[in-house]
């Protein structure tokens, strides 16, 4: 069966505070700080999936996403200390948070070297654009085209708003879920997705 983007987002993170941390994935951290080498093995194989999932949510070449991958679980390896389950957080939620920042700050290296512009959208792009303007039923195929043109699209906004709207878009986090994972207000997180929304009309008007 096909993964919705809903889907995705409830297998890679639990954004919202729990009650109870995951019990096995605490046990797992907890053997690994004492210098468990394998269980740190088993968080990976556990965790590197959904991470890359995640990853590749915001970057389309694969090295870009394995280097993030690489990043985030060096990151947790050597900051397991600071994952702290008596707070109301599941190992995942605070994995996520690691990934989503990881990614946050490619987004702003990356910038100085995008990956694509608006000149590189195709012909079939253009048709697509064109069809959706008209108010017409899309195929499966154009599936594939609004995704890839999506990138290109927000690979031309600011670090900030591409991490909001892929954020809100394609995981579906509310804003509230976006405040907590970002250490953001909520007040914030509504402004940069107002602006985003309006950055994202701009960019596409750019093109038209």
């Amino acid at each position: 069966m096909k993964e919705t983007a809903t889907d995705v987002l409830r297998e890679t993170a639990e954004l919202v505070p729990r009650s109870a941390p995951d019990v096995a994935d605490e046990a797992l951290a907890e053997a690994a700080r004492a210098g468990d080498h394998a269980a740190f093995d088993e968080i990976f194989e556990r965790h590197r999936r959904r991470v890359a999932r995640l990853a590749g949510r915001f970057f389309n070449r694969p090295e870009r996403v394995e280097e993030i991958l690489q990043e985030v679980f060096t990151k947790v390896y050597f900051n397991l200390d600071a994952y702290a389950p008596d707070r109301g957080h599941s190992f995942s939620a605070w994995l996520s948070r690691v990934t989503i920042n990881a990614c946050y700050d490619e987004l702003r290296r990356a910038r100085r070297r995008p990956e694509s512009s608006i000149s590189d959208i195709t012909t079939d792009e253009a048709d697509w654009i064109n069809v959706q303007l008209q108010g017409k039923r899309s195929n499966a195929e154009s599936a594939v085209i609004s995704r890839d043109l999506a990138n290109k699209l927000l690979a031309r906004l600011s670090a900030e708003d591409r991490l909001v709207l892929t954020l809100l878009d394609a995981e579906e986090l509310s804003v509230a879920e976006i405040a907590v994972v970002m250490g953001w207000k909520i007040s914030k997180v509504k402004v940069r997705a107002h602006r985003a929304r309006h950055s994202l009309r701009r960019v596409l008007g750019e093109f038209l």
